[in-house]
């Protein structure tokens, strides 16, 4: 007999917390309209992330030897081959390097600049949207923080409205408001935050093997000469 009233005591305690608990869909609609421009930059946030990732990571496999191989054919004179090895890749590296071998024959200080213009254009492509993932991470917790606002207002409102004692039910919507925008400001700026400095770190990781490459293509320019 008492091992049936626990049991029944423990399924209405399980019944309870079901009925009482409340899924992550219906949390976040809690959050009210603030919850909208927060869920569209948190879409932002992971679109640029993974689009930069992947173009990031397909312009760091230059081919191995690629320098090398150009060095050897500009020595032998071979400069078409060594062009048309180049205009074979598309990444940074390989695009600079197409440019220098084609301004051969110029002053020196002109393939120089030639090899600085394409690489600040590859750079430029490389750091396209980080700023607004940047500025993804800044916005996100100041719009949680203007929903905690709002939200309190809204807790203030009812207080003002209702006659009498107030109970917390009628200040749940308000402060539910409140607690969940900032949460999710808090996380989605916190997100953009380290996946803005993930990606600047392989950008500079590239930018370096692009000014590796640049310094040693116009040494061998200037051992030739």
């Amino acid at each position: 007999m008492t091992l049936l009233q626990v049991t029944t005591l423990a399924d209405s305690a399980a019944v309870n917390a079901q009925e009482n608990s409340v899924n992550l869909f219906d949390l976040l609609l809690k959050g009210g309209y603030v919850m909208i421009p927060l869920l569209l930059l948190s879409a932002a946030a992971i679109a640029i992330f993974v689009e930069r990732v992947l173009t990031i990571k397909k312009s760091s496999k230059t081919p191995t030897g690629l320098l090398d191989q150009v060095k050897s054919l500009v020595s032998d004179g071979k400069i078409d081959e060594a062009k048309m090895l180049c205009s074979q890749n598309e990444t940074p590296i390989a695009k600079m390097l197409e440019k220098g071998v084609s301004r051969i024959g110029s002053p020196l200080k002109n393939i120089e600049v030639s090899i600085e213009n394409v690489g600040k254009v590859e750079i430029y492509r490389l750091e396209k949207n980080l700023s607004l993932l940047a500025t993804i991470s800044g916005a996100a917790p100041m719009i949680g923080f203007l929903g905690t606002v709002t939200g309190m207002i809204q807790a203030f409102i009812a207080i003002a409205q209702e006659e009498g004692s107030v109970s917390p039910k009628l200040l749940s919507e308000g402060i539910y408001e409140a607690m969940i925008t900032t949460a999710v400001g808090l996380s989605v700026g916190i997100i953009a935050y380290l996946g803005y400095n993930y990606l600047v770190t392989q950008v500079q990781k590239v930018i370096h093997k692009m000014e590796y490459t640049s310094v040693e293509f116009i040494d061998l320019l200037q051992e030739s000469k």
